[in-house]
Formats: C-alpha cells, sequence, structure tokens
C-alpha cells in the first residue's frame, strides 16, 4: 500500500516544475553532497566496465600474440610479483571493512527512517518534501560501492587501498555530518584514508629480493621502520606486527626482520673508516682524534636527536611554572572565564608533547649508539687482521676482544649522555627563572648552591673514575689468562694442573674484586649526594628567601619543589656525565691507540699478476726481524730465485728460520731491507693447524663457490676420503672449537685441502707431513705435492729427510742464514750441515733392520682399511669426475627434491653434532633465578633493610614538601601558620633526614651486589673448571667467554643498582599515587584500571622482550668467537687474500645482533609510550576534577601538592616499568650464569676412601678389558672392546692409520674421557675408582700440540713450584734447551707470549719434554711427541727417553716408524680394534701383517734417499 503510493507520488512528481522546486529547495550543501557522492558512484563504474574492456583487449592481443609455430598458447608468467606464499589479513583491515559497512549499515537504518516517517506522513494526507530523501539515499549508495570495494581488496591481496577508495572515503566522511553514532567509525576510517595501508601483509617468494647473505634467506622482510608514516613512527606502532607474533609464541631470529640499509654494520663502517682515514691523511704528524671522526659521521642523527632533547627539555617546565597559577586559581583568584580548563588544557598537552618528545629522543640515541658500536667493532676487527707481529705483542687476543666487548660498548652507550652537555646549562637556566618568578633574588642562592653540589661531585667522580681504570685492568688480566686456560685445558687436565690455574684466576678475580669494592662503595655515596643535591638547594634557598624577608605563598613553594624536583635529574646526572665522559675517554684512548698501531708492510711483498713473469718467487738481499729492535735479525742474507713450477723443500734444525722463512715471503715478518716479490696468487698451510669452527666441507671451500668435480678431486689428493667415510655426517660434520674434534693428522690434511681448493699459483706448505702417519704421508706427498701441485710452483719445509729427492731446489736454513741451496745430490757431495740431517735419518732406518720385501708388493696390496693401495689411485679421479659430470646435467628437478631431502636429513643430523646450537632459556625468568640471586648474599637478609630504608625516604621526602605547603600563606595577603623559623628547622630536618635513609640504602644495595656478584662468580669458575672434557670439545670458547666477561660485568655493576632502583621507583609511585589519593579519591577509579593496563601492557611486552634480549646475547658469542678464531688464524686468512671475505662474514654477524637488539630498543619504547599515555589521561583527569570542585570545598594547598606530584607520574610510571623490564633483561645474565654453574662434573679430584698408595704405580703394567669408548652419549663408538696388556717398565709402541683410535685409547688412560664400557687397571687398580687429580699427577704425557702459557720458562716447566732451579736447569739440558735458554738475558725468566708465539713448534715440543723429565712419572705417554722436530733431534729425544725413562712404562705413538720400532711390543689398531699386538719381530716375519706394510712403506718412500 504505501509502496504504491510512493510510486505514484513519484510519477506524479516528475514533471519539470516539480523537479525544479525540488533541487530548488535543498539547501547549497546537501546538493553539492549529493552531486559528489553521485559522481563517485559513477566513476567507480566507469573504471570497472573499463577495466573489464582492456582485459578482453588484452586477452585477443596476446593471444595473437602468442599463438607459436603449431598454434598453441604460450602462458605467460609474471616473474616479476615473484609468486604470492601467503596472504595475511590484519586487524586493521578487518576493523576497516567493519567500520564501512557500519556506516552502511547507519546510513540504511536512517533512509528507512525518514522514508516510513515520509511514507505514514504522506498517507494521513500532510504535505510530504520528498527531497529530504535525496541526500541518505546518494550516501547510501556511496557507501554501499565503498563498502564492497574495501572488502574486494582482501580478494585482490592488495596492500594499499587503490586512490579512488581513500579520496571517496575521505570525501564521505566530509559529507558526514550525520549522527554521532558514527563518529568514532568515521574518525577511524579518516585515519585509515590518510594511511593508505589495508593491513593485509602479502608475502612474495621473489627471485628479485635476494638476500644478503645465504643465512638470511629465511627472512626477507625489512623492517617496517625504514618506510614508516609519521603516525606510525610517533606511536611506534610499526613494531606492532612482531610484538603481536611474540605474544603467541617465543620469538626465533628468522621472526626478526632485516634492519634498513642505512642502519647496517657495512653502511656505517664505510663512513666512519672513510672519514678516520681522511683525518689520518689531513694531519699524518699530529694523532688523529676517534671522537671528532664518530662526530663527523653522525652528526645528522646526533643533530635530530638533539630537537626533540631541547623541545622535551622546554615543554618540561611548563608544569612547574603553571602550578602557582593554578594553585591561585583553586584558592579563588579567576583572571579570566573558563580559566581551570583552560590551564588543565595546557598542562595536557605540555605531557603529551614531553612523552612523546621524550620517546623519539631516546629510541634515537639508542640508533645512534648502535651505529657507533657496529662501525667502530668493524674497524677494530680490521685491524686486527692486519696487525703486524711487533703490534700483536702488546695486544693480546684477550685484549683485542675485550676492546670490542667492553670499549666499544662503552662508546657507543655514551650517545645517551651526548646532549647532557648542553641541556644541564638550559634546563639550569630555565629552572632559575622559574624561581626568579617565585622566590625573587633568592634564587641567586639556588645558582649559588647548585654550583656547589656540582662541583663536589667533581672530585668524586675523578675518584670512581680511577677505580673503574684500575677495574678495567684487572678484569683484561683476568680475561687474558681465562682465555689461555680455556684454548688449553686439554693439557691442564692431563697434567692435572687445573686447580693451580683455577687458584690463579681466583686471585686475579680478587684483584679485580678489591677495586670492584672500591668502585661500588664509592658509587654509592655518589648515590648518596645525588640525592641530597636537591634538598641542599631547596633548603639553601627557602632559608635565604626567609631571611631576606619575602613572603612565599602555597602555590610559590609548591612550583619551586617542583622545578627542584626536575632540577634534581641534571644534577643527578651530572656526576653520572663526568665519569661517563672520562670512560669513554679511555676507551676512545684505547681503541685510538689500537687502531694507529703498526700495520703489516703493504710494500713488504710485490705481487705482480699472474703470467707476467716466469720466476714465481724472488727475494732479493732480504733481512727481516721479528724484533725489528733487536741487534740480531730472525733472518738475513735472504737471495732466492724460484721459477714458476718448481718445488722448493726448506730443511734445518729445530729454531733455524724455517717457519720465518716462509713468513717472509708471505710478508708476516717486518722487513729490514731488500726486496720480496711474486707473481700470482698464494695458498699457505701453517705448521700448527688453523681450523675454523663450522663444518669440514666449509673448511675446505673457504669462501670458494662449491664446485663438485674439483672438490671430489680435492678430498681424494689430500687423502680425506677415508676420514670423512668414517664420520657420521661426513663432510657435514661439524668441527668443534679450534678442530677439537680431529685428529692432528686430520686437521693438517683439511687445511691442505683449504689451499688445494683455492687454486692458488704458489703454494707455501710449513712442515704438512709431520702430523701424518707414514703411510698417510708418502701416499700426500705422491698425490698432492707430486700430482695435484705438479705445474704449481711449491715452497715446503720437511723435516723429512726422504722428501728431498724429488725436490728441485733444498735450502738448508742455520741460525736465519740460507748455508747451502742446490740440488739432493750436490748438496750431499758438499758435505756439512745437510749431511748431518740425512746421515741422522739412515741411522734411523738402518736400526730398523727390516727384512726386505719388495715394496711393489706393499704398493699394489689392499691396505687393510679396504682402499686400494697407492698404485692404483692415480687413473680413478678422472673417470669419477666423469660420472659427476653427467650426474650434475641431469635433470634440475631431481636436484631440487633431493634438496628437499637433504635439509630434512641435516635438521636431523643436527641434533648428533658435537657442537650444539647455543642453547637459550625460553618464557618468562623462573622466579628460582631472582631467588637464587637474593639469597646469594648473607642468605637474604639485606632485602626489607633496603627496602625499609627506601619507604623510609620516601615518607620523609613527602612529609617535607607537604610541610611546606601547609604552614605557608594560601595567597599573598593571608597570615603563617608558624614562624619562619619553625618552618625551616622542621623542613631542614625532613629533608636532610630523609637523605641519610638514601645513604643507608646506597650502602645497603652495595654491600648486597658484591658478595652475590663475588659468590656467582666463583661457583661459575668452578664449575666450569670441573666440567668435563667433552663440555669444552662441545662448547665454542666464545660462549664461555661471553658469560666470564659480559654477562659478569652485569653481575658486577649492574644488576644490584637495577635491583635498589626498581623498589625504589616502586615506592615513589605508591607515594605519588597515596598523594594524589589524598585530595582526590575519585583519581581511583582510573588508577586501578590503568594499573591493570599497565600490567596487561607489560605482560604482552615482556613476551617478546625476553627473547629479543635472550636472542640479543646469543647473536653476541658468534662475534667474539670469529673475532678470536681470526686473530688466531690472521696470518693463513692473509696468506689466502681473504680479509675481504672475513670481514663481510664480521659486518653480516654484527647485522645479526643488531637485528634483534634493535627491535628490543623500540619495544622498550613502545612500552614506555603507552604507559605514559595512560598516566597523561590519569593526571589530566585528577585536573578536571580539582577544576570542578567548587571553589572552598578543597584546600588549594593540598590540591597543588597534589598537581606536583601528578607532573612526576609519567615519568615515574614508565621508570618503574622501564626500571622492571631492564631488570628482568639484566637477570638473564643471571640465568646464563647460573646455567653454567650447573654443569655436571667430572668425577672428583680425590676420592678419600680409594687414594692409591704414595709410590703407585710402582710397576707400571696397564692393562685394558674389554675397552668401549665414545665421545658422547649421541656420537658413534670410537674403540670397540679392546683388550690387551703393556707389562710395566716395557716400550710399547701404538701405531695405526690416521683416525684408528690411537688419542682415544690414551684420553680413555686419562679419563678426558669416561669409557662407555670395559676398565682400565693400573698395577692392579681399577682407575675408574680413582680421584681424577690422583691418577693423572701420577701419568706423565708429552701431547701432539705442544702447548705453552704466556708467563716464563720456569712457570712453563713447573707452575706447581714443587722443584729447585738446580732440577729445572737439568731437565732443560736433557731436553736440550739449556743452551738456548742460557743464551737469553733472562734466563729461566725468559718471557713465553700467548701461546708461546716466540718459540718454534720444535721448541714447544722441547718444554713439553722437560715437564716430563720434571716429573719422572712412572708412565710416560708419548702422543706424537716428535712430530714436529727433525730427525736428528728426534734421535736425541728418543735416546734421552730411552736412558731416563729406563724402568718406565712408555707408551709411544708415532707416525715415524724409526720411533716406534725398537719398542718392546708394537700395538696395531685399526678402526679402533686391536689388529695386532705383538713384538716388532715377530710382526715383521708375518708377511701378511698390517705392521709390516706400515714399516714397508715407510721404507719404500724413505728408499728414495740414496746412500752415499
Amino acid at each position: 500500500m504505501g509502496l504504491t503510493l510512493l510510486l505514484q507520488r513519484i510519477s506524479a512528481s516528475s514533471s519539470s516544475l516539480a523537479q525544479q522546486s525540488l533541487v530548488q529547495g535543498l539547501p547549497f550543501l546537501e546538493l553539492s553532497s549529493i552531486f559528489i557522492n553521485l559522481l563517485l558512484v559513477l566513476v567507480f563504474l566507469f573504471v570497472v566496465s573499463a577495466r573489464r574492456i582492456f582485459v578482453c583487449l588484452g586477452r585477443i592481443r596476446v593471444f595473437k600474440d602468442d599463438l607459436g609455430a603449431n598454434g598453441s598458447p604460450i602462458r605467460h608468467t609474471s616473474v616479476l610479483d615473484g609468486e604470492v606464499q601467503e596472504v595475511r589479513v590484519g586487524t586493521d583491515f578487518k576493523f576497516s571493512v567493519f567500520c564501512c559497512f557500519y556506516v552502511l549499515f547507519v546510513q540504511v537504518v536512517v533512509l528507512g527512517f525518514d522514508g516510513v516517517g515520509l511514507i505514514r506522513g504522506d498517507a494521513n494526507g500532510k504535505v510530504v518534501d520528498w527531497s529530504v530523501l535525496c541526500l541518505p539515499a546518494s550516501q547510501g549508495i556511496a557507501w554501499f560501492v565503498l563498502s564492497f570495494s574495501a572488502l574486494h581488496c582482501k580478494f585482490k591481496a592488495a596492500e594499499k587501498f587503490p586512490l579512488l577508495l581513500r579520496k571517496a572515503q575521505n570525501t564521505c566522511v566530509l559529507m558526514l555530518w550525520l549522527i554521532f553514532a558514527m563518529t568514532p567509525a568515521l574518525a577511524f576510517l579518516c585515519f585509515v584514508a590518510i594511511r593508505g595501508v589495508t593491513g593485509i601483509q602479502v608475502c612474495r617468494n621473489s627471485d628479485l629480493q635476494e638476500p644478503l647473505l645465504e643465512e638470511e634467506a629465511g627472512c626477507l622482510k625489512v623492517t617496517p621502520y625504514s618506510d614508516a608514516g609519521i603516525f606510525s613512527l610517533a606511536t611506534l606502532s610499526w613494531i606492532n606486527p612482531l610484538l603481536s607474533i611474540g605474544a603467541k609464541r617465543p620469538l626465533e631470529i628468522k621472526d626478526i626482520p632485516l634492519l634498513a640499509p642505512q642502519d647496517r654494520a657495512k653502511t656505517n663502517y664505510k663512513i666512519l673508516n672513510s672519514n678516520w682515514e681522511k683525518l689520518k691523511a689531513e694531519n699524518p704528524s699530529k694523532q688523529p682524534s676517534l671522537a671528532w671522526a664518530i662526530l663527523m659521521s653522525f652528526w645528522k642523527e646526533a643533530a635530530c636527536n638533539a630537537i626533540f632533547a631541547g623541545l622535551n627539555t622546554l615543554v618540561s617546565y611548563v608544569g612547574p611554572y603553571m602550578i602557582s597559577y593554578f594553585v591561585d586559581y583553586l584558592g579563588g583568584i579567576e583572571t579570566f572565564p573558563h580559566e581551570g580548563y583552560i590551564l588543565a588544557g595546557i598542562f595536557f598537552a605540555a605531557k603529551l608533547v614531553e612523552t612523546i618528545t621524550t620517546r623519539q629522543w631516546y629510541l634515537g640515541v639508542d640508533i645512534l649508539g648502535m651505529h657507533v658500536r657496529s662501525a667502530l667493532t668493524a674497524m677494530v676487527y680490521r685491524k686486527g687482521l692486519r696487525l703486524s707481529s711487533s703490534a700483536k705483542q702488546s695486544h693480546t687476543s684477550g685484549e683485542i676482544v675485550n676492546y670490542m666487548a667492553v670499549d666499544v660498548q662503552r662508546i657507543g652507550d655514551y650517545s645517551w649522555y651526548l646532549h647532557d652537555i648542553w641541556m644541564l646549562p638550559l634546563q639550569i637556566i630555565l629552572a632559575l627563572a622559574i624561581l626568579y618568578k617565585n622566590v625573587g633574588i633568592a634564587s641567586v642562592a639556588t645558582l649559588i648552591a647548585t654550583i656547589i653540589s656540582i662541583l663536589l661531585t667533581v672530585p668524586l667522580a675523578k675518584i670512581q673514575e680511577d677505580y673503574q681504570d684500575k677495574l678495567m685492568t684487572a678484569k683484561d688480566e683476568r680475561m687474558r689468562k681465562t682465555s689461555e686456560c680455556l684454548r688449553n685445558m686439554r693439557i691442564l687436565k692431563l697434567q692435572a694442573w687445573e686447580d693451580r690455574y683455577r687458584l690463579m684466576l681466583e686471585e686475579m678475580r680478587g684483584v679485580e674484586f678489591k677495586y670492584l669494592r672500591k668502585a661500588l662503595y664509592s658509587q654509592a655515596f655518589i648515590t648518596f649526594m645525588f640525592w641530597s643535591s636537591p634538598i641542599f638547594v631547596s633548603a639553601v634557598t627557602f632559608g635565604t628567601s626567609i631571611f631576606l624577608g619575602t613572603h612565599l605563598t602555597a602555590g610559590g613553594v609548591l612550583s619551586a619543589l617542583a622545578t627542584f624536583r626536575i632540577l634534581q635529574e641534571p644534577l643527578r646526572n651530572f656526576p653520572d656525565l663526568v665519569s661517563m665522559m672520562a670512560q669513554t675517554k679511555v676507551s676512545l684512548d684505547r681503541i685510538s691507540g689500537f687502531l694507529q698501531e703498526e700495520e703489516l708492510q703493504e710494500d713488504a711483498t710485490i705481487v705482480l699478476p699472474r703470467g707476467i713473469t716466469s720466476t714465481s718467487i724472488e727475494i732479493k738481499n732480504g733481512v727481516f726481524s721479528w724484533d725489528p729492535s733487536s741487534a740480531r735479525p730472525t733472518l738475513s742474507g735472504i737471495q732466492m730465485k724460484v721459477e714458476k713450477g718448481m718445488r722448493v723443500a726448506v730443511c734445518g734444525m729445530v729454531g733455524s728460520g724455517k717457519s720465518s722463512f716462509l713468513s717472509c715471503i708471505l710478508g708476516e715478518i717486518p722487513k729490514i731491507s731488500g726486496e720480496v716479490q711474486l707473481c700470482g696468487t698464494a695458498a699457505y698451510v701453517s705448521q700448527s693447524a688453523w681450523i675454523q669452527s663450522g663444518n669440514i666441507e666449509e673448511n675446505i671451500l673457504f669462501g670458494s663457490p662449491m664446485e663438485k668435480p674439483k672438490y671430489k678431486k680435492v678430498i681424494q689428493a689430500c687423502s680425506l676420503k677415508k676420514d670423512l667415510e668414517l664420520f657420521s655426517h661426513g663432510d657435514h660434520t661439524i668441527i668443534g672449537d679450534r678442530g677439537i674434534n680431529l685428529s692432528g693428522g686430520q686437521k693438517q690434511r683439511v687445511q691442505l685441502a683449504r689451499a688445494l681448493y683455492q687454486d692458488a699459483d704458489i703454494y707455501l706448505l710449513d712442515d704438512p707431513f709431520s702430523a701424518v702417519d707414514a703411510h698417510t704421508g708418502s701416499e700426500l706427498f705422491k698425490e698432492y705435492i707430486l700430482t695435484a701441485l705438479e705445474d704449481k710452483t711449491v715452497v715446503f719445509v720437511t723435516h723429512q729427510v726422504e722428501f728431498l729427492p724429488s725436490a728441485d731446489l733444498i735450502l738448508v736454513l742455520k741460525e736465519g742464514r740460507i748455508i747451502q741451496a742446490g740440488k739432493y745430490d750436490d748438496l750431499l757431495q758438499a758435505g756439512t750441515d745437510f749431511k748431518t740431517l740425512v746421515s741422522a735419518h739412515h741411522e734411523a732406518i738402518e736400526a730398523m733392520d727390516i727384512p726386505n720385501y719388495s715394496s711393489g708388493e706393499s704398493d699394489h696390496s689392499l691396505c687393510p682399511d679396504g682402499s686400494v693401495g697407492l698404485g692404483k689411485n692415480h687413473d680413478a679421479p678422472s673417470s669419477s669426475i666423469d660420472c659427476l659430470a653427467k650426474e650434475v646435467q641431469e635433470g634440475t628437478s631431481a636436484s631440487e627434491q633431493k634438496a628437499i631431502k637433504e635439509k630434512k636429513k641435516a635438521k636431523r643430523a643436527r641434533k648428533k653434532q658435537l657442537v650444539q646450537e647455543e642453547e637459550r632459556v625460553r618464557g618468562r625468568v623462573s622466579m628460582k633465578v631472582y631467588l637464587s640471586y637474593m639469597a646469594a648474599a648473607y642468605k637474604g637478609s639485606l632485602i626489607p633493610l633496603i627496602i625499609i630504608s627506601q619507604a623510609v625516604f620516601q615518607f620523609l621526602q613527602i612529609a617535607s614538601s607537604w610541610w611546606m605547603a601547609w604552614a605557608n600563606p594560601q595567597t599573598q595577603g593571608d597570615q603563617p601558620k608558624v614562624t619562619p623559623m619553625v618552618l625551616l628547622v622542621v623542613y631542614m630536618a625532613l629533608a636532610f633526614g630523609s637523605s641519610w635513609f638514601i645513604f643507608i640504602r646506597a650502602v645497603l644495595v652495595a654491600t648486597f651486589g658484591l658478595a652475590a656478584a663475588q659468590k656467582l662468580f666463583l661457583k661459575m669458575l668452578r664449575s666450569v673448571f670441573r666440567a668435563p672434557m667433552s663440555f669444552f670439545d662441545s662448547t665454542p670458547a666464545g660462549r664461555i667467554l661471553n658469560r666470564v666477561s659480559i654477562d659478569q660485568s652485569v653481575v658486577d655493576l649492574d644488576i644490584p643498582f637495577r635491583l635498589g632502583g626498581f623498589a625504589s621507583t616502586t615506592i615513589q609511585l605508591i607515594g605519588i599515587v597515596g598523594v594524589m589519593t589524598k585530595v582526590t579519591w575519585q583519581v581511583l577509579l582510573l588508577v586501578i584500571p590503568m594499573a591493570i593496563a599497565c600490567l596487561w601492557m607489560q605482560k604482552y611486552y615482556m613476551a617478546s622482550s625476553r627473547e629479543l634480549v635472550r636472542i640479543v646475547s646469543i647473536q653476541k658469542s658468534p662475534i667474539i668467537h670469529l673475532f678470536g678464531e681470526s686473530i688466531a688464524g690472521a696470518a693463513t686468512i692473509r696468506g689466502f687474500g681473504q680479509e675481504k671475505r672475513f670481514m663481510k662474514r664480521n659486518l653480516y654477524l654484527l647485522d645479526c645482533f643488531a637485528r634483534p637488539f634493535f627491535c628490543s630498543l623500540a619495544a622498550i619504547e613502545w612500552l614506555c609510550l603507552r604507559m605514559e599515555l595512560l598516566s597523561t589521561f590519569v593526571f589530566a583527569f585528577c585536573m578536571l576534577l580539582l577544576v570542578s570542585f567548587p571553589h572552598g570545598s578543597i584546600d588549594p594547598s593540598m590540591a597543588g601538592l597534589a598537581v606536583t606530584y601528578g607532573l612526576n607520574l609519567n615519568a615515574r610510571l614508565s621508570r618503574w616499568i622501564l626500571s622492571f623490564c631492564k631488570l628482568e633483561n639484566k637477570i638473564i645474565s643471571i640465568e646464563r650464569i647460573y646455567q653454567y654453574s650447573q654443569i655436571p662434573g667430572e668425577a672428583p679430584p680425590v676420592i678419600e676412601d680409594s687414594r692409591p698408595p704414595t709410590r703407585w704405580p710402582e710397576n707400571g703394567t696397564i692393562e685394558l678389558h674389554d675397552l668401549k669408548v665414545r665421545y658422547k652419549e649421541n656420537l658413534p663408538v670410537v674403540l670397540h672392546g679392546v683388550t690387551c696388556t703393556f707389562p710395566g717398565g716395557k716400550k710399547i709402541g701404538i701405531v695405526g692409520r690416521t683416525g684408528s683410535g690411537k688419542s682415544t685409547m690414551i684420553q680413555a688412560l686419562f679419563r678426558l674421557i669416561e669409557p662407555a664400557g670395559g676398565r682400565i687397571l693400573i698395577d692392579k687398580i681399577d682407575i675408574s675408582t680413582l680421584g681424577l687429580h690422583d691418577l693423572r699427577s701420577r701419568l706423565s704425557i708429552i701431547p701432539q700440540d705442544p702447548t705453552l702459557f704466556e708467563g716464563t720458562i720456569r712457570e712453563n716447566l713447573d707452575p706447581l713450584q714443587e722443584h729447585s732451579d738446580h732440577e729445572v736447569w737439568q731437565a732443560l739440558d736433557k731436553s736440550q734447551l739449556g743452551e738456548v735458554i742460557r743464551e737469553k738475558e733472562h734466563k729461566l725468566d725468559s718471557p713465553v707470549l700467548e701461546n708461546g708465539d716466540n718459540w718454534s713448534v720444535g721448541q714447544r715440543q722441547l718444554v713439553s719434554l722437560g715437564r716430563a723429565l720434571l716429573k719422572q712419572a712412572k708412565i710416560l705417554v708419548l702422543d706424537e711427541a716428535t712430530a714436529s722436530v727433525d730427525t736428528q733431534t728426534d734421535n736425541l729425544i728418543q735416546k734421552i727417553i730411552r736412558t731416563e725413562f729406563k724402568n718406565c712404562t712408555v707408551c709411544t705413538i708415532a707416525h715415524r716408524i724409526p720411533t716406534v720400532i725398537d719398542s718392546d711390543l708394537v700395538l696395531v689398531l685399526s678402526d679402533g680394534r686391536v689388529a695386532e699386538f705383538d713384538t716388532p719381530q715377530r710382526l715383521l716375519e708375518d708377511k701378511s701383517s698390517m705392521f709390516l706394510k706400515l714399516v714397508s712403506e715407510y721404507s719404500s718412500r724413505s728408499s728414495g734417499v740414496p746412500d752415499f
């Protein structure tokens, strides 16, 4: 009925006249609105239809173009867009669509309501104006189109709203001055329209977005910070996606987005480095300033920060300035209408601006610090790779790591204090201006008092800095020793010295602790000064104004108190600033000094590109010296010319300068005069193997791309194939710290493979065959030097005389000079030193007395391990490479599937590797950690005392402010309630009383912190030293050092004050809320929900923050680890010319660290911003309440007091949350230390009930019963049921191929590894029943890797100081070192540098022999002990051992057959089983014996040496 009426009415009114009147009747705004809405709808329809037409046309054209010859259409795949992996619909999008449909719904309701009303009116016969429906109808249509367009974005996976849609939303919003019901929805849509982002995230898998490095492939998002809008930056909402992931599950490193390019380490390093070089070049005579270089590089960021800091300072003084007006207004003085509301508005606006600028300023400062740290770390790293040898002596690797871990950190932290220098005067000037307004001329007294209190803190800061300096030095020393102990833990345990060295570290910690105590107590006194200075300043100010007779009012006093409270910050920060400036200066000087250290001479060698000349290496009149100041150079008169493709052998006695000779070719040793010229690239293999942690494949590739055929060839040439088959993960086996899970020979062969894979022109090999057995040695020589390197130039140092005949040139060195050079036969004829070396070798061979079987047999026979012997190996590689090439060419799809399978396999495999990824606790820090820390000192009895003293302090502070507000008159004319004298005395009593409680709290906190830190440190140190060897094998030293340095520093200096700070802030907050509720209890209505909201947000934030901090601390270890590793292997890295790649790796690791670090900084600011906004609203609510109360119903001075405290609310609240979060983040250090305090230890050092007899072992008989050994629970068995008996006093030789389990057996004897089954008896006592110290101190070993500790020769021979000097000299003489050491000026106190770097490897081996001679144990083990010495010295050592250890059981593992041939018994091991065990004579008579094969191989290799 109504509808027909409506239709009739419409048709009736469609005459032109009616239309005209209809349109004319509408107001202009409505007309324009209808017009715009309809226009929008038309445009939408046009765009949609046009698109359809274009699509159709496009299809027709594409079809025509793409019909190929056979007429079939070709599919177009767009590569550019990348394949969309997934589309995530965010909350923003859902809410936008909801708002659109909500507004559409309201429009329809309005239209319906109007329509129904009009129809009713018409039905009742009233005159109806139908034009009323035009506007809601047009708007309804427009919103209908809008809503469905917005929804369509989801199906189109659009990340931005179309421009038209955004304009339409904005326009419709402008049109809609409709009902309030739509206001929130429209406001949100308006915001969305301006921002333009839909809230839909599209993850593409694009070829364009190439990851920076292979490791980053998992994470392709760049942080949203880089292109966030202004609103997103101001509210920090760009970090929301990360926090929402963190709230759902623990964050992983792959969730954290990449840094923006301008925040990456590479960018910042380049800027800083170019400025530093510029400064150095500008004035070479003057020392360049590192601080200036940093400022030149990052001044823009600092300036932008300064704007926020300045604005923040200005706004923070608005509150104190306005308080007196507010108190006057409440007292009934109203100067203009609505003054109260306007004042409240000003307060609110100022607080809002202050909140936003604070967060921007702090975040900016943190980012600046991050940039400086990244750039400086990269510079220190690069310098470490280029240090000359003399500079290295003054900076040990421990120190260099400290520059990076501590000094760089400190310089980065200084960014926080950067602006304080100019802000401090500004703050003081503003404060004085406000005080002058309130207390008049007495403000001059304020200025004087302020200056006095600042000056008082300066000497304190000086003292503090002095202690800090000494603390750092002591820490450096301790860190050096710790890293040395960790590196050489195997030796310490074998020699049973670990307790001695642990005590040494505890003594060093004692020295450090002495300065720590002084530093913390002086810090406590400074804290007392901080809190007392504002009290002192206010007392002086009020005292002066009363003395001058100024009339104080409640408003003036409160304004002054609020000003003092703000002034407290700069006054408190000033000593901090002074000490921070001093500390930063110390760090800047240290790093600047390091960066200016001498580098390797650039001109030490002249490198020509390959092919320019046929001469590969030429040295003219070379004089070189490791120590340029010493009178006697290391090498002198060196003349040499090596043509391309020559093989040069270098030989000579121990300490004759062979390794130095290779160093001079590499340019490692300082050149005093002469010229060194190389043509082409070089590869270097060092004598003591340098292996990177990572897997074997990475070590061999060493940064080169993988080429399978070439890789296989290399493995073959280095005899590594068999070894890799033995490893459960093949070449993907992860190598422990410094190659710990490889045998000496395997390490050496991995090094050789690394060199060969680089395909260089010149090969420099430093005694590469000493660490491998005879068979492997000859095979290596043939396969590697004679075959793989046949057309390369090779210079090799060797002690193996048998390899010399095949050299084109032999150099004999003695005392740093080339005394002979020529071919083998020529040198023999010449006689002299070369002849001595060769004849020593012949003596050894003759002593073997071998039945002479044809060497051909052994060459072609199968090796015992089942691999084909030498003879057949030559043609194998080429055919296998052909097959491989075919495999590679076959379809890629199969290889893709294989890659996926490989990945899964790798994942499973990773679980079984020796070195596992660093573990981190997930989720909340358990309460146990807090409690364990609190109970660590005095069983926690100090905690309640700290809380009580803080509470009393807070109470007295509030009381003093209340007293001043209450006792002073309200307005100018009123009478004061007490006399001026009483007013001042009571105020000072309350104020100074409060400061004493602060002093008590500070001292208690320092006492507590010291005791707890020391207890935790000792517990961790003892736990680490008691850990079994397997722990050190599978834990990179960097991880342990990280805990002992960084985490321990946090516990020493940070956590006690964080705990104290958290307690004080909590109590202050309670005080502020208490004062506010006392005046306006209604505030509680807001405070309680606010507290709930704060706690909820804090919980939400902590979920992500905790994980971020844990990830940060884990990402720190690899940086330190790479640092230590690179400095140790600097010579190898430079030898291969790989500095650039290592530099890149370092920059990548720095970015890996900065990613989570940056996000954790932003997350803190995100939280603080929201907290402060909440508290700002609470404060505004309190102000509104005070303004709206009727005049006189509230005491103005009390209301003023509430506002004074309320001004501080947001700062206190954010500080409270911050201190809690920072405390929890720092507590993670305790959690990490706690982890290492609970390492399951090895067996006890002494078991009182089963101590061996004093003279045990008397006989020295060793029995092995069914011995089974594995390195770790999840690793395969290495020794499979070995059973044999070594009779007492006999010499036992232990031989076998590399990796057959020889060293493992020795480790089981010393119980470095506990057997998985079976037992070992020595003189009928089961060694597993003894204490470890008792066992190891009665056995003696000369290990494979000779290790010297930093210190003196005396300390190295006898660290436990059990022997007299005479005995030490005797041991030195017997070990052939007496003469060398008598020549040194310090004799027994001759210095030994880190790692014994100033002694040759052979000399270090002799020192190890000296240790054994001193110990005089009944059982002596030689583990490849003479591998690094020449045959002559080896023969000598064997003689000494025969005479000195006549009645001892001597177990010798050796690769040189002559070393074991005169043993009483020989044990041959193969793959962890006993192959043979008998006397050498019997084994040699048995034609099928393995021992015979080994001997024949050795003699056949040696038979290359003709007699003379």
